[in-house]
Order: structure tokens, then C-alpha cells, then sequence
């Protein structure tokens, strides 16, 4: 039964063409997953643009407008209305958004309230939080396969416990008050490491170190979220029969592990990872403001408060082509791992 159950068994005597996929049937399935991306893609696309909509139309709720936040003081009301005027702030909100969507295929984020160009006053910034997040991204990636293959490896073990009974406890913590302990333990108690971020010429940060702590206070509470993601995939691929039928087959317990256990369960971590990378985007602008860090988290705090809807849609629409980049990556690693599966 052991050898029937796994890769090993011996095929039944048949002709040359069994087990080989019929050229009409692989091009059909291609076919439909390659339209099935470009389902994903489209309604994607319509949660981003449902988005965007709701953000114009939340800026235009809040109390005051452009006009008036970027306004001098002493400004007369004919002055207010000329500057309404200029800003398009007489026309109806749903026109404007019709305008700012026409432009953003071309890569046109509009104007800002005070004039500037929204791409331009995204380019420098924007950079530096991808450079943040990304880097988030990897040490959560790292640290929770780390941690969660560790913890699977001893199923019900010390390890095991103490792994998930922490990855429990830091993933309730918020990311601002991770910020605060490590400023505390790192910077203020022990000095190794800086409190802000100081920046060179270009806007970027003067060092390394000064990545360190707001990487980690991004880090810490996704890693302990993956960290239960990974462990849980892993352990519900265990039952599968195809694990089974390799241990009973007598394979290595490292060859099982990455050529039939984690494969398996590649896709509800892909996903996990994925899902994080929204969270760590959002997270960012709490930690660039407890840093000091020169990235998109003071643009869009002074957005609000000029109430600039296309600043604040600009940067929506930016990070939500990331969010939507590695989703679509994450979908790809499912499927590759879905159909690649033995």
C-alpha cells in the first residue's frame, strides 16, 4: 500500500502516450489560468479605482478644504474663491475624480493644493518607504520559516510551545509600541543603535543603522503573525497523504520536509506573506513619524491636514500597485506550487 500511495510506484503496463498531457487539454489550461490572471487583475483593478473614489469622497466630507488650508493669512473671500477656482474645488467632486483617473494610466497623479507635481513630490519619498517595507518583508519572510519550520519539526516539543506562545504575544503588539521599546532598550539604555533618521543629500538615510530599529519595529508583530501561518500550513500538510506516503516510504526527514511538506503548504504562505504586505506599508507611516524617517508617512500627514485629495489618492494608488504586484507574485507561487505538487 506504501508504494502505491507514493511517487515511487510502478505505472500500469499501457502504451507509450499514458500519463503524458494531450496537447489540445494543455493548451486549454493554460488558456484558463491565463484568463483567470487577467480576472484577478481586473477586479483588482476595481477594488483599487473603488478606492481611490472613496478617498476623494472622504476628503471632500472632512470639515474645510484645500483652498482654505493653503491659504495665507489675511487672504480676502474673493481671494478663497480665486484659489478655489485654480484648485477645480467648484466643480462637482465625482468630475474631479472622472479628471484624476483619465491621467493615471499615463502615470499623471495631478497637482497638489500648493502646486507642485503629485509623481514628482511622490518620486524621493516614496522610494525610501518601499526600501523600508521591503526590507521588513524580507526579515518577516526570514525569521518566520525560520521559526515556524523549527516549531514544526517538534510538534508538541519545548520549542514548539514556546514558539507559538511568543509568535501569540508579539503579534497582538502594535507597531508603535514596538517602536517605543526598541527606542527605548536600543537607543536610549544602550546606545547602539539611533533614535532618528538623519538623511544625506538626496533624501535618503546617512546609514545603515539608522534602518535597523524601524525595520524591526515593522517586523516584529508580522513575524509573529507568519510565524503561526507557517507552522499551521505545515502542520495541516503533514496529514496529507502524499506526506504520509513518503515517511512510510522511508525518505529522509529532509527530503520529505522540502519536497513534500513544504511545498505543500507554500501557498497558504505565500498568501500570509502577501497579506503582510499591506499591513507593513500602512504600518510605515506610524513608524517613519516615531523615526523621523523621510518617507511617504509626513507626505501624506501633511496631505490630510491641506486636505489634498490627489496627494492622498496618489499615494493609495502607488501603494496599492505594490499591494497588487506581490498579490498577483503570491497568486503565481500558489499556482506553481498547486501544479507542481507530486
Amino acid at each position: 500500500m506504501a508504494g502505491a500511495l507514493s511517487g515511487t510506484a510502478r505505472r500500469p503496463a499501457a502504451g507509450p502516450d499514458v500519463g503524458q498531457p494531450r496537447p489540445a487539454g494543455t493548451m486549454l489550461a493554460r488558456a484558463r489560468r491565463v484568463g483567470r490572471l487577467f480576472a484577478l487583475l481586473a477586479r483588482r483593478a476595481l477594488l483599487l479605482a473603488v478606492l481611490l473614489a472613496t478617498v476623494f469622497a472622504a476628503v471632500e466630507l472632512l470639515p474645510g478644504d484645500a483652498a482654505n488650508a493653503t491659504s495665507e493669512r489675511g487672504e480676502s473671500a474673493a481671494d478663497l474663491e480665486q484659489r478655489r477656482a485654480l484648485l477645480g474645488l467648484d466643480r462637482p467632486v465625482l468630475s474631479r475624480f472622472t479628471d484624476w483617473m483619465t491621467g493615471l494610466p499615463s502615470g499623471d497623479l495631478g497637482t497638489s493644493a500648493r502646486g507642485e507635481s503629485v509623481a514628482d513630490l511622490l518620486s524621493r519619498p516614496f522610494p525610501n518607504t518601499l526600501l523600508l517595507g521591503g526590507l521588513a518583508l524580507l526579515v518577516t519572510l526570514a525569521v518566520s520559516l525560520g521559526l515556524g519550520c523549527w516549531a514544526a519539526l517538534k510538534p508538541g516539543g519545548g520549542a514548539d510551545r514556546a514558539v507559538s506562545a511568543t509568535a501569540t504575544g508579539i503579534l497582538a503588539l502594535p507597531e508603535f509600541v514596538v517602536a517605543v521599546a526598541l527606542v527605548l532598550v536600543f537607543a536610549l539604555w544602550t546606545g547602539w543603535l539611533p533614535a532618528v533618521t538623519l538623511t544625506d543629500s538626496d533624501g535618503s538615510p546617512a546609514s545603515w543603522q539608522m534602518l535597523v530599529l524601524p525595520v524591526l519595529a515593522l517586523a516584529v508583530p508580522q513575524i509573529g503573525w507568519n510565524t503561526r501561518i507557517v507552522r499551521a500550513a505545515l502542520a495541516d500538510e503533514a496529514k496529507a497523504p502524499h506526506v504520509e506516503s513518503a515517511v512510510i516510504d522511508g525518505l529522509p526527514r529532509h527530503r520529505v520536509f522540502t519536497h513534500h511538506l513544504l511545498p505543500g503548504a507554500m501557498p497558504t504562505i505565500a498568501a500570509g506573506i502577501a497579506t503582510s504586505t499591506g499591513m507593513l506599508l500602512g504600518g510605515a507611516v506610524v513608524v517613519e513619524t516615531i523615526f523621523n524617517y523621510p518617507g511617504i508617512g509626513s507626505v501624506l500627514a501633511g496631505a490630510v491636514a491641506d486636505r489634498d485629495s490627489p496627494v492622498i489618492a496618489g499615494v493609495v494608488a502607488v501603494t496599492g500597485a505594490v499591494i497588487t504586484g506581490v498579490l498577483l507574485l503570491a497568486d503565481l507561487v500558489r499556482a506553481w506550487a498547486s501544479g507542481g505538487r507530486t
